[in-house]
């Protein structure tokens, strides 16, 4: 299917591209840049109904991956229900930290955002640029886990506040 070893991508994969969601490759073209024919992924991002191309060669550096294995989605959920470590209560730091996190774009990091501000809403409301990365990595998160345990977003959202309630 893919040669992730090498970092590559083929026509019609699902990827993760880190803090924008799930895409799918519709094409790989190449475009002339500086009289130079360079290869681009043409990649359509559903949850933003929009579609961008990324040079073949940046797309590592820019965090472009394989969606996770269903193992690895497990363990995301699982995260989500286990003990958490207390945040900052300066919000612009817990902000940093987690937009650090976000860039990041790892399933688990993502996992820990939803966690770790999820539970401090239920202590104190949230800022609203916390409220929108909140709001951000939980539909990544949603995204991402469905397409990898092929359940409905609807049902992996559902599973995702059960755990987040549990504790």
């Amino acid at each position: 299917m893919n040669n992730t070893a090498e970092g590559t991508f083929q026509v019609e994969e699902k990827v993760v591209y880190p803090s924008q969601g799930v895409g799918v490759i519709r094409a790989i073209k190449e475009k002339d840049f500086k009289n130079e024919k360079i290869p681009y992924y043409d990649i359509y991002l559903e949850v933003s109904d929009m579609t961008i191309m990324v040079p073949v060669d940046k797309a590592k550096t820019l965090g472009i991956r394989a969606i996770v294995p269903k193992e690895e989605a497990q363990r995301a959920l699982e995260l989500i229900s286990d003990e958490y470590e207390p945040i900052p209560s300066d919000w612009k730091l817990r902000y940093q930290m987690n937009l650090d996190l976000l860039k990041k774009g790892s399933v688990m990091d993502i996992a820990s955002i939803v966690r770790s501000l999820y539970h401090r809403s239920k202590v104190k409301e949230l800022p609203i640029l916390e409220r929108k990365l909140y709001d951000s990595a939980l539909k990544l998160l949603v995204d991402e886990v469905s397409f990898s345990l092929h359940k409905p977003k609807d049902e992996v959202e559902a599973m995702i506040f059960a755990r987040l309630e549990s504790k």
